[in-house]
């Protein structure tokens, strides 16, 4: 039954292999037994790799040991989860925040938690997996809109009974895409309908805003979002996830939440490697200005080249190729070339929305982001693009 849905899957170009790494994520990394420029990795301020981070890592495994040996309910709650959540809360400007072991579990866990049955979720077509599931484990009716279209949005809430609760969920910014949600009007049509809404702000986090507090930071609404989700294991580098909000709230999540009750709280090495990661991205915005910088730089240069892009505002950049075939080929012939950037394919895209997904860093050079021009404009001419 497997070889059989595996080839099928292979007959279509979406078989997926793992990529064999055997360096720390860095600009450059060893892959194949070659130095390969790595345009793929959500590390975005560049602190996986961070001294501090890496030594506050090593020091809290010292202290409290490789794992946290049990749920925090079960086993008691370490010091480095306090007090990263304590941070948490005082960055985002909320009352309180709960740490999570990934962005999956906490979006899976707090979803269903926030509405019940006889609820209804309006949720962004594009959103990520882990927030449809998280939608599709609640027991609440679960309805799509389009893409970032707000009218359309707009319509299901206004067919709705006027007090059914409910619940608009979207990301802050779109990993595959690299656009933003409209968050000023998702906003104001929260508070027209009597609607709750859920940010997962997933690469929104240390990223976004004039302080990295995420998207609700970048369009001034810090205080208007109920619940704010973000991860550890992008801009962060380092692992789990958090939901800011009310002491209410969390207190509530703590008591309901599957995901948080019955998973073995993260390791205490990862905490202490977020908390050190948050003080060193409050500490040096300089990171967040190379990060844009080198943004416009590549993203401008494969504008000129003549490829076509998502209308990304973010370190995202998707290259579209619609054909999935056509999309690993030319992922190939940049691997040829020393290039790293990996081809996404349905189900992680829609149907005939093939790219390759285009990152970058505050890590990598001038230098790096011009040999990645001249390795897209020959790999993007032998794959047919431009």
């Amino acid at each position: 039954m497997f070889e059989k849905r595996l080839n099928e899957s292979a007959a279509r170009h979406l078989t997926r292999r793992l990529t064999p790494l055997h360096s720390g994520v860095g600009p450059i990394v060893e892959m194949a037994g070659r130095q390969i420029l790595l345009l793929a990795s959500n590390d975005y301020l560049g602190l996986a790799m961070h001294p501090e981070v890496i030594q506050a890592s090593v020091e809290a495994t010292q202290r409290f040991g490789a794992g946290a040996g049990a749920a925090r309910l079960i086993s008691g709650s370490l010091p480095p989860h306090q007090d990263l959540e304590s941070a948490l809360a005082q960055f985002k400007g909320t009352e309180a925040a709960l740490t999570f072991s990934s962005g999956y579990l906490a979006n899976i866990g707090t979803i269903p938690a926030l509405i019940e049955q006889g609820g209804l979720i309006l949720a962004d077509r594009l959103c990520h997996a882990s927030l449809i599931d998280g939608c599709r484990l609640s027991a609440a009716d679960f309805r799509v809109y389009r893409h970032n279209d707000t009218g359309h949005l707009q319509s299901l809430l206004a067919k709705r009974r006027r007090a059914r609760r409910t619940l608009i969920v979207t990301d802050g910014l779109f990993s595959m895409d690299g656009d933003l949600a409209p968050l000023p009007e998702l906003s104001r049509l929260a508070q027209t309908y009597e609607a709750d809404l859920y940010i997962d702000d997933a690469h929104g986090t240390g990223v976004m805003g004039p302080h990295g507090r995420g998207t609700a930071e970048h369009f001034g609404l810090d205080t208007q979002i109920p619940f704010q989700m973000g991860t550890l294991g992008k801009a962060f580098g380092s692992s789990g996830a958090y939901l800011a909000g009310s002491s209410a709230l969390i207190r509530y999540l703590i008591n309901t939440s599957r995901s948080f009750i019955f998973t073995t709280a993260p390791p205490p090495s990862s905490a202490a490697a977020a908390m050190t990661a948050l003080q060193v991205i409050q500490r040096e915005p300089e990171r967040r200005a190379r990060l844009w910088a080198n943004r416009e730089r590549l993203f401008s240069g494969l504008t000129q080249l003549g490829f076509s892009l998502s209308p990304s505002v973010s370190p995202i950049m998707p290259i579209l190729v619609g054909n999935a075939k056509t999309a690993l080929v030319f992922a190939e012939h940049l691997f040829t070339e020393g290039v790293y950037a990996p081809a996404i394919r349905p189900p992680t895209v829609p149907d005939a929305t093939s790219r390759v997904r285009v990152t970058v860093t505050s890590e990598h050079t001038s230098r790096h982001i011009d040999y990645a021009l001249t390795a897209f404009q020959r790999a993007g001419q032998l794959a047919g693009l431009i």
